[in-house]
């Protein structure tokens, strides 16, 4: 099942609210980060007393038949905590995999530019191909690992001497994911997915959001693709199929179509309505699709040349939004003005 025609889509969700404008870390905003779909760990939960969550279940109607194949493509992002240190031995690069000598600082500026602490985060996935929608009650739960790791990156000034380190540090994460189905109606199915985050993790009391986040799924969301088969709205599914449908018990997650047809499900931590689309217009990735791109835009070459400049350090996804912004054509900043869609003729009153 090819899912990349909703990637643009998911995308969008796996990076809402990754920064938001004035996309810089002293702003308030980026400083309590990663709102959407975290799963944090469940003894952290616990201590939360419901206003974190630990799992998300999806829950949806697939009409089927014995040639059906269901794919299901798990994505999420992970913490990455980035620091930074000033090599006690300026010039001196250690072997690969021998961690250099260094002091942790809050910021190094080397040649004109400022490296300074931040929270990155990368991609993961998990794809579980063709699966009978059937029989997933019969299957085992799946274990996902994702190991810890740290790496080092050197920083060095114009003459070519290493400086100083960035030390990038990710934990270990543990997922599963879970499987299920019931027949509602004769070749009817409903379908779930229960993803849980199951990362050990050990909280004290007065635990910081901050340190769980590191063990946690960011921006945790699902895509549901079907062969040989179809999906049913939930949001507004055929008359006869009401009762079955309000029967879907979603936590934490809202399905919804994309693409074109029924034959793909995104199951978004926010809420969406079927087949939700990118305005063509739209650039690029702004981190806020409940923003306005022509908005948002003139208010980054609003900023002052600092504040640019902290912009443009801070984060490399950051940075290329403001590239692009201040490099964007006239005529792509009209089209961001607005866009009539969709008009149809009034119908002729009766005379």
């Amino acid at each position: 099942m090819n899912l990349d025609r909703v990637e643009k889509i998911a995308e969008a969700v796996l990076y809402e609210g990754y920064m938001l404008y004035p996309y810089r870390p002293s702003s308030v905003k980026n400083q309590r980060r990663w709102n959407f779909g975290v799963l944090c760990p469940r003894a952290y939960c616990e201590l939360q007393q419901g206003s974190e969550a630990w799992m998300m279940q999806t829950a949806c109607l697939v009409k089927a038949t014995p040639s059906t194949a269901l794919t299901v493509k798990l994505r999420f992002l992970q913490i990455v905590k980035r620091s930074i240190g000033k090599l006690r031995a300026p010039g001196q690069e250690e072997p690969e995999g021998v961690e250099p000598e260094f002091i942790p600082v809050d910021g190094l500026e080397i040649d004109g530019r400022v490296f300074q602490p931040w929270q990155e985060a990368v991609e993961r996935e998990h794809i579980s191909a063709a699966l009978d929608p059937t029989t997933l009650s019969s299957l085992a739960s799946l274990y996902l690992a994702f190991p810890a790791g740290k790496n080092f990156e050197y920083l060095h000034d114009e003459q070519g001497r290493a400086i100083g380190v960035i030390v990038r540090e990710w934990e270990n994460l543990i997922a599963s994911i879970q499987f299920g189905s019931t027949q509602s109606r004769d070749g009817v199915f409903r379908v779930t997915v229960l993803v849980r985050n199951l990362s050990s993790f050990e909280p004290l009391a007065t635990t910081d959001r901050e340190d769980a986040l590191a063990f946690s799924l960011v921006s945790a969301h699902t895509i549901l693709g079907i062969e040989q088969g179809e999906f049913i709205s939930l949001l507004d599914p055929p008359a006869e199929f009401k009762d079955v449908a309000a029967l879907c018990n979603n936590i934490g997650t809202w399905p919804v179509l994309v693409g074109d047809g029924a034959q793909t499900i995104l199951s978004s931590p926010i809420i969406l309505y079927d087949y939700p689309q990118i305005a063509p217009e739209s650039a690029g990735n702004l981190f806020d699709a409940t923003e306005i791109d022509e908005i948002l835009s003139l208010r980054i070459l609003t900023l002052t040349d600092d504040e640019k400049r902290e912009m443009r350090q801070s984060d490399d996804r950051a940075r290329e939004i403001l590239e692009r912004t201040e490099t964007m054509p006239d005529e792509q900043f009209m089209k961001l003005h607005g866009v009539l869609r969709g008009l149809t003729p009034l119908k002729q009153e009766a005379r």
